[in-house]
């Protein structure tokens, strides 16, 4: 039962610290943004599409490419004003 003494752990420590400082201390915003990265570069197909694994990782690298330019597109640009 290492499970079950793991969520002991987890809920313990929830209780101790709150939940905000535990999920700070557990990551779970990093994990989040791995998912959300992985939940759209799996929206814009359902598979890939070539055979060839050279062709295949091409594939992957220029879907990155297009969602890092996206992200940049979209983010607001910040400037420090002394």
């Amino acid at each position: 039962m290492p499970a079950a003494l793991a969520r002991n752990d987890i809920l313990l420590a929830t209780r101790r610290l709150g939940r905000t400082i535990w999920q700070r201390w557990a990551g779970c915003q990093v994990r989040r943004r791995v998912e959300a990265r992985m939940r759209s570069l799996k929206a814009s197909g359902k598979r890939v599409a070539s055979r060839d694994p050279d062709r295949q990782t091409a594939e992957i690298h220029i879907r990155a490419a297009l969602m890092n330019r996206f992200n940049a597109l979209g983010s607001a640009g910040v400037e420090r004003v002394a």
